[in-house]
């Protein structure tokens, strides 16, 4: 099975969030299935950046955008022991800038710049020699590649027989433009309706995709329910109700070679289940280290890992250790970069209780797997969540997550009680309510439970036990897609 993977962002070419890691890995798990794959995404600044042994081709091609005809050049990287093939678009009027995206605000040309993107992915497998079995999108910035397929595209061989298949890492984020950028698209304006292309008289790029697609995935079971209603579907609910039957759920997997506790460069010893005490109590004396205290703290060492966003639930966070710093029941570490006024909330809590709480302002790789190394909880207390990818690598660093039951945290975390810790089942602390007190109860009975010692350890090896890899994941895929081809 010949699969074309395309994407606006992927590892370890160029990252904004959890997108990029899913298209970065998900690609060669498909491979090691047997698949056959092709990753195609743009050349931004920040990929060429990175020493990555990127090569120019000779192909180059124009590609219609409204009156005029840029140029895409085509690029290639063969990552060291990659088995697939990954193709960057470049062109540096669209893509040699500061950021992906734009920020804080989006640059005001990004339809052009995904419309570009978009049309070129296609010119791009249409000039190869086989064709392709499956077109995989991801989110609104390919949107516009199922309706082309369909409509411009249909008597290309290597792409006309393709099925595709569009995944929605977030619905809250939908690619919605002027109505007259539908002009650029070189699509008839009898598609700019209602029912296809049109959303309250602005193109959406998302709906486009969700509606000409042959298959539309997202990324954890509980999530694609939640989007077939308000307020989860952000307005598309009816779209996805529509079209549920070819919706489907698949949990994101993780990169379990860079997110490996036995073999992470970024922690001091590299530890198991079997000596998780070990290696957690070197990553707290690494961890104050570089926060500068002499030595680390005996409490519970609780992290929030994450943006500092609200759809992460911050504003629960700075409540939480408001209330909670005084008891001397933890110590609280915040890793995270977003909101100002997040940031600003959140260093003033520190200042307020400088032995109990530290906040790093900012993102760091390398960081972040130490504070998961040394942290005993992980809060993850997300107002939604299509999958998470925190509480996964949480999992697998022996780092018990607090999460509040949405999306993909539901799917992943199972509430500790009687019932499942007699099952064997458990692996966190849930709760409902988007409500600092219900954070707090629910951090509670982890701090409880932490303080038995045997409990405490049955949860931490049966979490580090579990497979969260992409090879599970991609067997999710490999079905769907065979599924999909079954279909007339």
């Amino acid at each position: 099975m010949r699969v074309l993977e395309v994407a606006s962002e992927a590892t370890p070419f160029a990252k904004t969030g959890g997108l990029a890691d899913v298209a970065g890995a998900l690609p060669e798990a498909l491979c090691r299935l047997g698949c056959e794959t092709t990753l195609v995404i743009p050349a931004y600044r920040e990929a060429l950046a990175k020493g990555l042994p990127i090569e120019p081709t000779d192909l180059a091609f124009e590609v219609p955008i409204g009156t005029r005809r840029p140029v895409a050049r085509i690029l290639k990287c063969r990552l060291p022991d990659a088995r697939g093939e990954v193709f960057l678009v470049a062109n540096d009027d669209y893509y040699d800038r500061p950021g992906l995206y734009g920020s804080p605000d989006d640059y005001p040309d990004n339809a052009e710049r995904y419309i570009f993107f978009s049309r070129a992915a296609l010119e791009l497998a249409g000039r190869q020699a086989t064709s392709f079995d499956i077109i995989h999108c991801h989110d609104w910035q390919t949107g516009l590649v199922p309706a082309y397929q369909k409509l411009l595209y249909k008597s290309w061989p290597a792409v006309a027989n393709a099925k595709t298949v569009m995944t929605i890492h977030n619905m809250a984020y939908q690619g919605m433009f002027w109505q007259w950028d539908m002009l650029l698209t070189g699509i008839d304006w009898q598609h700019f309706n209602w029912e296809q292309m049109e959303f309250y008289g602005q193109l959406n790029l998302l709906k486009t995709g969700l509606v000409f697609a042959d298959a539309i995935t997202t990324v954890s079971p509980t999530y694609a329910r939640e989007i077939q209603q308000s307020p989860g579907g952000c307005g598309l609910e009816g779209v996805l109700a529509a079209r549920s039957e070819l919706l489907t759920g698949i949990v994101n997997g993780i990169d379990t070679q860079a997110w490996d506790p036995g073999n992470d460069p970024h922690i001091p010893r590299a530890y198991s289940e079997h000596d998780v005490d070990l290696g957690k109590y070197a990553a707290r004396v690494a961890l104050a280290a570089r926060l500068g205290r002499a030595a680390p703290d005996a409490r519970p060492l609780v992290a929030f890992v994450g943006r500092l966003a609200e759809q992460k639930g911050v504003e629960l966070v700075v409540e939480l250790i408001s209330r909670m710093a005084g008891s001397g029941r933890a110590h609280f570490v915040v890793l995270g970069t977003g909101n100002r006024w997040y940031e600003e909330a959140l260093q003033r809590t520190a200042a307020s209780f400088p032995g109990t709480v530290d906040v790093v302002i900012g993102f760091d790789e390398g960081l972040a797997h130490l504070v998961q190394a040394a942290a005993d909880i992980t809060l993850v207390p997300s107002r939604f969540e299509p999958c998470g990818l925190t509480q996964l690598y949480a999992f697998r660093y022996g780092s018990i997550p607090v999460v509040r039951a949405t999306g993909g945290l539901v799917d992943t975390v199972v509430d500790t009680n009687p019932d499942t810790l007699a099952r064997g089942v458990a692996s966190g602390f849930t709760f409902d309510a988007i409500d600092p007190m219900a954070l707090e109860h629910a951090l509670g009975r982890a701090l409880d439970a932490h303080a038995d010692r045997e409990l405490w350890t049955r949860l931490v090896r049966h979490v580090m036990r579990q497979d969260w890899s992409w090879e599970h994941s991609g067997r999710d895929y490999v079905r769907l897609f065979e599924r999909t081809l079954s279909r007339p």
